[in-house]
């Protein structure tokens, strides 16, 4: 009697589960966003776009010919999370998942903006990463995931459920980004662009599009922090944090926070910022201006005797083409020159269109992963690519080339640190792979 009470339970609980969350993902530590009977926790934003409940699945159906896309927005924001959900085309046209999305008012509206899990029929291009109302098509240029190999995509495509349920899958941790469709890896890309936000169902605006969606949950990894170097102080002056000068004298702060830096050509040693600690994996992003000279924003750097005193990787800031390429420099160490590699990566013809022009604030991302080495130059990816021979881990810095004469503006310097725990998680890793 005990056991047949047992088994009913457990159907019952089976019931409640589904469609929305199975209870394998409940004991994973997921949490469905959708009921399965209304849309409580969803807010509708943008266009004309209609959203319903039918049978259990949200349905989101195409106003045609009215402007604007239209998202299905959580209430909740997430940071770092694992979402998975199901999707199914009933009329063909274009669709997305928005993640860490935001939203600002556009004339009598409203704009969502932020990363979108591309959605198509026949799965084209589908688990690609655009921009929505951000960086896409800005330069001419589509995807956030350019490096993302054509037989990934072409794998994923392979397992296109045409006219039926496919899953999606999508993890953030810190700045790295995946995405998946029936279980094959699509995008691994990193990026700092934005940490957190919601969740969106989106329609796009057109003449026909219809997309049903089900068992969406998630399971929420908490908040990746920027730690910044350019803090201020009780007293409404602005320092450095866990960071010191070198040629202290040719660095001051302004009432805003930003760093300025003035070095005459007939100063041979450069002036630096250097991080106290050592960085392995992280990610570390400065805004810079400069009149003149050369910079750079090294990273995975060792100090030496040189009166350059770095040796390490840098992250070249040149106002020209080579700014975000990836140069390797020499050191001394007990008197001898230890030789650099010079450059190790570099896109002039790309750089050349994203780079703001002279006197305007550029944007450098490094991010740097075990072997991989990401550059990111105002939100475009520059390089990614895997450098076994370099060094694994070491300090940040940021340069004021000596032998010239140079002015630079740095502000918003910060680091993320990618911790064991983060490294875990974004390689999915489990307590009997250690």
């Amino acid at each position: 009697m005990r056991k047949s009470v047992a088994v009913v339970m457990l159907i019952g609980l089976l019931a409640c589960l589904a469609p929305n969350a199975s209870a394998a993902d409940a004991e994973d530590g997921f949490v469905s966003l959708f009921n399965g009977k209304d849309l409580t926790g969803w807010v509708k934003r943008g266009g004309s776009a209609q959203y319903e409940v039918q049978n259990g699945t949200i349905v989101g159906k195409c106003v045609p010919n009215t402007p604007g896309n239209t998202f299905l927005c959580s209430e909740k924001e997430f940071g770092d999370f694992v979402l998975k959900l199901q999707y199914k085309f009933i009329e063909p046209g274009n669709s997305g998942v928005q993640f860490r999305s935001a939203v600002r008012s556009q004339g009598d509206s409203q704009r969502v903006y932020g990363y979108q899990y591309e959605m198509r029929p026949g799965c084209d291009m589908t688990g690609r990463i655009y921009d929505e109302g951000r960086r896409g098509h800005k330069h001419g240029l589509i995807w956030l995931d350019a490096h993302t190999p054509k037989d990934r995509l072409d794998a994923a495509k392979a397992t296109c459920n045409e006219g039926d349920w496919n899953d999606v899958e999508i993890q953030c941790v810190g700045p790295s980004i995946k995405t998946w469709l029936n279980g094959e890896l699509v995008v691994d890309m990193f990026d700092g662009e934005a940490m957190k936000g919601f969740i969106g169902l989106q329609i796009h605006s057109g003449k026909t599009g219809s997309v049903a969606w089900r068992n969406i949950r998630v399971k929420d990894l908490g908040e990746s922090k920027w730690e910044p170097f350019f803090v201020k102080g009780d007293d409404g002056e602005y320092r450095l944090s866990d960071a010191r000068f070198v040629l202290p004298e040719e660095w001051s702060f302004t009432e805003d926070g930003v760093l300025h830096g003035v070095h005459a050509k007939s100063q041979d040693k450069d002036g630096l910022v250097i991080s106290d600690k050592n960085y392995g994996d992280f990610i570390a992003r400065v805004t810079y201006r400069m009149n003149g000279g050369n910079s750079a924003l090294y990273f995975r750097a060792e100090e030496t005797e040189a009166p350059w005193v770095l040796r390490g990787y840098q992250n070249e800031i040149a106002n020209n083409s080579k700014d975000s390429a990836i140069w390797h420099t020499a050191g001394i160490i007990d008197g001898k020159t230890i030789p650099g590699r010079g450059w190790v990566a570099s896109n002039d013809e790309l750089v050349a269109k994203v780079r703001n022009k002279d006197g305007q604030w550029n944007t450098t991302c490094t991010a740097a992963y075990g072997d991989r080495l990401v550059q990111i130059l105002n939100g475009f990816c520059t390089a990614d690519i895997i450098d076994e021979d370099g060094e694994k881990t070491g300090k940040l810095g940021l340069q004021m080339h000596g032998n010239t004469d140079t002015e630079m503006f740095f502000k918003d310097f910060e680091v993320m640190p990618i911790t064991a725990e983060m490294r875990k998680a974004i390689e999915r890793e489990t307590a009997t792979d250690e």
